[in-house]
């Protein structure tokens, strides 16, 4: 038996929509997969936004309430809610559990649910409840120097706002109001149809009032009816210093406006990193291949090597092969969780130079028919090779 969704998020049963996602948002934080050490965080932030998806959609909610945790959680794994006279198949419309056939409005099973359950949402049902609005989701591009130190950034998106002529309603304040001529001012309708498992009754929102059980006189001339409009908003969003490629950001009441006076959705910011000329990166770690010559390799240097905020000396020792790593402490990305830093790991490179002079060419020349052993070094040998470069 898994655990219940309430106790998930730690709820009473009559918790409201905003006390749910008060404490979806405490979980979600304490149990993210990029923020917890726990071994089974992954499986318990699935098992935490499974329960908000649940207790924050009201017909899923009510069924959730009526059938109980496992026969909700066994009829979700059968792709259809049949009580108890078989079949399976896809999900219907408005019904979390639609029937067989690949589901839909017409599913047979679909209209037996309604029945059992009451049929749809009405006047006065869950529908009129207030509703989170929906997330708005957008991209911001960063250089990895920035997001080496962390930066402010500001960024200019299309959302659907409230509309400020009708203040959400859809109507003007002084549109009269009419009961809606469809469904009676019930806010839902029903049909009976005939079926292979005879006559059903499909109880379904009425799609002109859309379960107000009230029509108006006239529509809101800047929003047409929708209660929203589109406007351009430019937002500053703080971007942590260490955050990688592919995460995401929330900002919260940032969305697009909620339903029957319930808050704003959020704003989630995915962040992308353009590639580096200089580095790759791993984690918090860096990666810099770094060319160098052959004498510098065959008697060590101290090269110059670049770092995000500027540069650093290295020091190669003699005899260095070509793909050769050193690991220069503390140069990599800012730990996003904690202090400190990575590291910068240098790859050396080493170049064959393509063009010689006629010393450098005599140099070699000498080095190489000596084979280099033997080689009289109190003669200087090593240093003309040296110097030649």
């Amino acid at each position: 038996m898994s655990e219940d969704f309430y106790d998930v998020l730690g709820v009473s049963r009559d918790a409201t929509d905003e006390e749910i996602e008060q404490a979806y948002r405490k979980k979600a934080a304490k149990y993210h997969p990029d923020v917890s050490d726990a071994e089974d965080a992954e499986e318990r932030f699935k098992r935490i936004k499974k329960a908000k998806e649940v207790l924050t959609d009201d017909e899923k909610r009510r069924v959730y309430d009526q059938v109980g945790h496992d026969r909700f959680e066994q009829a979700e794994k059968r792709g259809g809610f049949d009580n108890g006279g078989g079949g399976g198949g896809g999900r219907g419309q408005g019904n979390p559990f639609g029937g067989m056939g690949g589901g839909g409005q017409g599913s047979p099973f679909e209209d037996i649910f309604n029945q059992f359950f009451g049929g749809g949402q009405g006047r006065g049902g869950g529908r009129n409840r207030p509703r989170q609005g929906s997330d708005i989701r957008t991209q911001v591009t960063l250089d990895l120097e920035e997001v080496h130190e962390g930066v402010e950034k500001q960024f200019t998106l299309t959302r659907p706002e409230e509309c400020p002529e009708c203040g959400g309603r859809g109507h003007p304040a002084d549109a009269d109001v009419r009961t809606c001529p469809q469904c009676n001012g019930q806010g839902q309708t029903t049909t009976v149809r005939d079926t292979r498992l005879g006559r059903v009754q499909q109880t379904q929102t009425c799609p002109r009032c859309n379960g107000a059980g009230e029509t108006y006189s006239e529509s809101c001339s800047v929003c047409g009816g929708d209660g929203v409009t589109r406007e351009e908003a430019t937002l500053p969003v703080d971007i942590p210093a260490g955050i990688r490629d592919g995460q995401t950001l929330r900002m919260e009441r940032e969305g697009a406006p909620g339903e029957n006076g319930g808050p704003k959705g959020d704003l989630l910011i995915d962040i992308a990193v353009r590639d580096h000329p200089d580095f790759e990166r791993d984690g918090d770690d860096l990666y810099h291949r770094h060319p160098m010559s052959f004498p510098k390799a065959v008697f060590g240097a101290s090269v110059e090597v670049p770092t995000v905020t500027g540069s650093t000396e290295l020091d190669v020792p003699a005899g260095t092969q070509s793909g050769e790593e050193f690991r220069i402490r503390g140069e990599g990305m800012p730990h996003l969780r904690g202090r400190g830093h990575g590291d910068l790991y240098v790859q050396v490179q080493v170049v064959t130079p393509d063009s010689l002079n006629q010393e450098q060419k005599e140099a070699l020349e000498a080095f190489a028919e000596a084979g280099g052993e033997d080689v009289d070094v109190s003669e200087g040998f090593f240093e003309k090779i040296k110097n030649s470069f």
